[in-house]
């Protein structure tokens, strides 16, 4: 990780300086960097412990996408913080914000085709692909309000997941390993990102303090899991007060409070609780084919911590 820092740093130079000041404080506010450990772990584990430039150009090429794709959030959402820090857009407005974007999505491009890494682009441009489309569904169905497990588990596929399984299967590309496993191990990605999703759905009716204040997701009209089924498993005279709480009354903190209660009481935990520990289970059953290894057991403490973590 610390030999991928410096490659993923210089990844980003520029000649124009005020580009190389953003990316310096980009680099400086890093997150958990567990996309990077995914691509990393899978190539161990696929090639027998063995890898080479290709995987930390993977990384990279993840990492600059994913930072891309963040910076691009923070506009969308007009947020003014990321991860304890001011966002790029907080500090230097949006116009450079979405620029930087786009920069970053350059570079991952290019460093992909000027080493011939054609395979590992398309599998992230997949990931960039699917992840617009899911986010554009959420908007749409947020508008209507209509949305059904199925649905939901398409956006979160396309909106978290598939990044996670592009990180997979590029760690599995970039060592050779045939189409088949690169293709299994990007499903091992989606259940990992789908489980990963699942979590930070629940946390939105924790009482735990995670850096960001519950009901946030019923204050922006998102339909997540646990709403979902009990919408799905209530009276009408309830579902019709539910709705209207999320559509009329979603800035009233009583009345959040009151919905998130509402869901605790009529089982949308305990059953979103179970969904996430089946996709853990999935993503746990693609491993067995694979012997015992420091990286197998490293994946799957990473998977144990995606569904136990606090933050």
């Amino acid at each position: 990780m610390e030999l991928f820092e410096e490659k993923f740093k210089s990844s980003m130079l520029s000649k124009v300086p005020l580009l190389n000041r953003i990316t310096y404080y980009i680099v400086r506010r890093k997150g958990k960097q567990m996309r990077p450990m995914f691509v990393f772990l899978v190539a161990k584990m696929v090639s027998d412990g063995g890898f080479d430039e290709r995987t930390y150009r993977g990384a990279s090429v993840v990492e600059l996408i994913h930072t891309a794709t963040l910076v691009h959030d923070d506009v969308v959402d007009d947020s003014n913080r990321r991860r304890g820090f001011f966002s790029l857009n907080a500090l230097w407005k949006n116009k450079i914000a979405v620029l930087v974007g786009d920069y970053l999505l350059s570079k991952g491009l290019l460093l992909s085709i000027d080493n011939e890494d054609f395979d590992l682009l398309k599998l992230i441009s997949i990931a960039v692909r699917e992840m617009s489309e899911g986010e554009l569904l959420q908007i749409e169905k947020a508008r209507k309000l209509d949305i059904t497990e199925e649905v939901y588990f398409d956006i979160i596929r396309k909106k978290t997941a598939t990044l996670i399984a592009a990180c997979c299967g590029i760690g599995a590309a970039s060592v050779g390993a045939k189409n088949d496993t690169v293709q299994q191990m990007r499903k091992f990605g989606e259940y990992i990102g789908i489980a990963f999703q699942i979590k930070d759905d629940l946390f939105d009716y924790s009482d735990e303090k995670i850096g960001k204040p519950t009901g946030i997701d019923i204050k922006e009209q998102k339909l997540t899991l646990p709403l979902i089924y009990t919408l799905n498993n209530c009276s009408k005279k309830e579902k019709s007060w539910l709705i209207n709480s999320i559509k009329k009354h979603n800035k009233d903190k009583k009345r959040v409070k009151e919905v998130i209660a509402f869901v605790k009481q009529n089982g949308g935990i305990e059953y979103t609780t179970t969904k996430m520990n089946s996709y853990k289970q999935r993503a746990l059953s693609i491993l067995d084919s694979y012997p015992e290894s420091e990286f197998k057991s490293s994946l799957i403490t990473m998977i144990d911590y995606v569904v136990e973590r606090k933050v």
